[in-house]
């Protein structure tokens, strides 16, 4: 049964996509089938990956919002077991259109049921918002992994991010947990950094991974 993490934060330029594309790319590396599914309009993962904006033909927008099936939206990466739903700019206008659809929150968790067992994981980049896009993607998770860059302003809005998945959990996704938090953009000069730090393993504990990312 396939994994489905949801990388997310509301705040912008924590490294959300660089954390979905290098996740999805080292799990593929160790020979796990991986699908990443481009949630954010910016479809900063799909040319990550080096997709061009003429070779996407369908997107996860179609897939939200057309109905499409996802299988036929899926393209390959350099990298092999690593497979891509791509974004586009379509998906900017889809908050509005999902608005008014049935089932509005559970559409990318449809879409996903028949692939439980096709992929060992699926990562998901999430856009740098609260809005229906990533209440999609929570819906359909297991897991969030939450970047959080280490600078002062780091855990500004968090809070609003920790209460949407107590909403989910509550009302949509039961199972849905916080796998851990990634600690990015650290500078050892900066005192700040470190009691950026301090100040995250204070509120989420053993949550936070080892690892920091530069």
């Amino acid at each position: 049964m396939s994994k489905i993490i949801v990388i997310a934060n509301q705040k912008g330029g924590v490294g959300k996509t660089t954390t979905a594309i290098n996740l999805s790319a080292s799990l593929a590396l160790l020979s796990y089938e991986t699908l990443l599914i481009d949630m954010d309009p910016q479809a900063n993962s799909t040319s990550g990956f080096g997709i061009k904006k003429d070779e996407v033909s369908a997107s996860i927008y179609n897939v939200l919002i057309d109905d499409k099936l996802l299988e036929d939206t899926i393209l390959p990466t350099d990298i092999e077991w690593c497979e891509i739903v791509p974004s586009g700019l379509d998906l900017v206008g889809a908050e509005i259109e999902l608005v008014n659809m049935l089932a509005r929150e559970t559409r990318l968790k449809t879409a996903l049921a028949k692939f439980e067992k096709v992929y060992d994981y699926i990562i998901i980049d999430c856009p740098p918002s609260l809005g229906l896009l990533t209440v999609n993607a929570l819906t359909a998770a297991h897991s969030v992994i939450i970047p959080i860059q280490c600078e002062y302003y780091a855990l500004e809005g968090l809070g609003q991010l920790l209460k949407l998945i107590d909403i989910l959990k509550k009302n949509l996704n039961s199972g849905l947990y916080v796998e851990g938090v990634l600690l990015t953009m650290y500078d050892a000069r900066i005192n700040l950094s470190g009691q950026v730090i301090e100040e995250i393993k204070k509120y989420f504990g053993d949550k936070v991974y080892k690892t920091i990312i530069p």
